[in-house]
């Protein structure tokens, strides 16, 4: 369980299969492009007013710059080993070459919790913001068919059905998007950089039309009495805002992903890291801060769309739709990348032998893994349409925040175990920046409620369970070092 792949046979294995594997296709504009196509979503446009209503107030804006200042510790932790390990898989790769292979296994494992859950749970709110669209055209899906089993669903004459049949418009997304990553990294980053053109300009909208609307009292209190009970209110509040909202910013991780596609990676991958962490962070807090000036914070309780409300005090109803629009275009970019990062985490664990070899074929067109693209279309799409999302943001959440304090550690342990190997760039002040990247993630986590760390706990135990039964005897690593023995 202890075999670690050296970095050495890391790079030359890319070097090897540069021919037949990915395509190198991302330069850093792409980069810095996935990474807020990634991080500006859900966080923006539905968090921000949850946040506020349940958790911190006005105060959510701390609460963005806590979580932003735990992904700037861990940001720079990720950039060192992108520009060092140029290749696919992201935090499982980095975790193989400092931890060996179990724990390599368990971050694997820990990212299918963080970019399949998170792909179902903003398939689930594209297609209730796609279903509002479509009413404004006049175009009125039957209710039954845009709510999964498991969810009531209210008719137009005021009654309630106990379930609907499935979430359509939520499958038609994930199956449309996997088909485009199947097609091609650099079609889909063309796409990509147009949702986020998209939606970047109505963000931009916002603030500047909304500054205007602020009324200075909604700011008081700045952060409301805490009510008694952790996490409701005062300080409390404001981290357990920052825990909720982190899942807002999980995107960048998903930049290291896309390493192996990257033109430049040891220039561009830090680039595009830190960039687009940079440019999500400005306009989180700038969002927030206008959102919670236009309305008080209480209107948003139980609010599912909070940006929309706010934006009706301006009185741009023309506009409306627009708003909608741009958060279709936030959510869309949103589950592309996860779709692509968690096809790129499969790939680098089936080349190792640890899952079949089903997820790395490459098509010898595309060169894509388009098998992992198609199992992910089927394995989301089920998820988005049949289960009922509720929570799945704080069970996000933990799981990016445990990655996190991993690839933290591994930076601390690489600078002893591997000092001479060539970094396009460096961590500042080892080992201060990735213990403060760690402690900030353990101190968020804590912040989570207890059923988050139950559902963590039972996702790896089952995770354990399928590499003693399978990873561990079809491991190419520990076949090797069995032949040596021999």
């Amino acid at each position: 369980m202890l075999f670690k792949k050296s970095i050495e046979r890391l790079v030359s294995e890319n070097e090897q299969n540069d021919g037949a594997g990915l395509k190198r296709s991302l330069g850093p504009i792409n980069l810095v492009a996935l990474g807020i196509g990634a991080i500006v979503g859900a966080g923006i446009f539905s968090l921000t007013g949850i946040v506020a209503a349940e958790n911190a107030g006005p105060a959510v804006i701390l609460s963005f710059i806590l979580a932003a200042v735990a992904c700037a510790f861990c940001a720079l932790c990720y950039a060192e080993y992108a520009s060092m390990i140029p290749v696919a898989g992201s935090a499982y790769t980095y975790t193989y070459a400092t931890m060996g292979e179990f724990m390599a296994w368990i971050i694997g494992w820990d990212l299918v919790l963080e970019y399949a859950l998170a792909s179902a749970t903003v398939a689930v709110s594209w297609s209730s913001y796609a279903t509002k669209l479509l009413a404004q055209l006049h175009v009125n899906l039957p209710p039954e068919l845009t709510s999964s089993p498991f969810d009531p669903v209210k008719l137009a004459d005021g009654s309630t059905l106990a379930g609907g049949i499935v979430n359509l418009p939520a499958i038609v997304i994930v199956a449309l998007l996997s088909l485009v990553l199947a097609k091609g990294t650099k079609e889909s980053a063309t796409m990509n950089n147009l949702l986020v053109l998209l939606k970047l300009s109505v963000i931009v909208l916002f603030i500047v039309l909304g500054w205007s609307f602020i009324q200075e009292e909604n700011y008081h209190p700045f952060i409301p009495e805490n009510t008694g009970e952790f996490g409701h209110f005062g300080w409390s509040g404001i981290v357990r805002g920052a825990a909720v909202v982190f899942f807002g910013f999980i995107g960048f991780d998903a930049v290291s992903t896309a390493a192996q596609e990257s033109k430049n990676p040891q220039k561009d991958m830090p680039i595009g890291i830190i960039g687009s962490l940079l440019v999500a962070t400005v306009l989180y807090v700038a969002f927030s801060y206008v959102m919670t000036g236009m309305v008080s914070y209480k209107t948003f309780i139980g609010d599912a769309s909070p940006a929309a409300t706010a934006f009706a005090v301006t009185g741009y109803h023309f506009l409306n739709s627009a708003l909608i629009i741009a958060i279709l275009a936030g959510y869309t970019s949103v589950i592309l990348v996860m779709l692509m990062g968690q096809s790129r985490v499969f790939y680098s664990m089936s080349k190792d032998g640890l899952l079949p070899s089903f997820f790395s074929d490459i098509h010898s067109k595309f060169k894509t893994p388009w098998k992992s693209n198609l199992f992910f279309m089927v394995f989301v799409s089920i998820l988005a349409g049949f289960v009922p999302i509720s929570d799945l943001g704080h069970m996000v959440s933990i799981g990016t925040l445990f990655a996190f304090s991993l690839v933290s550690l591994g930076i601390i342990i690489l600078r002893k175990t591997s000092p001479d190997v060539k970094r396009g760039f460096r961590v500042p002040f080892v080992p201060f920046v990735p213990i403060l990247g760690i402690g900030v993630c353990v101190f968020l986590m804590t912040g989570l409620p207890l059923e988050s760390w139950e559902r963590l706990f039972i996702w790896m135990a089952i995770g354990i369970v399928f590499y003693f039964l399978y990873g561990k005897r079809h491991s190419k690593l520990r076949k090797e070092n069995e032949e040596l023995k021999k």
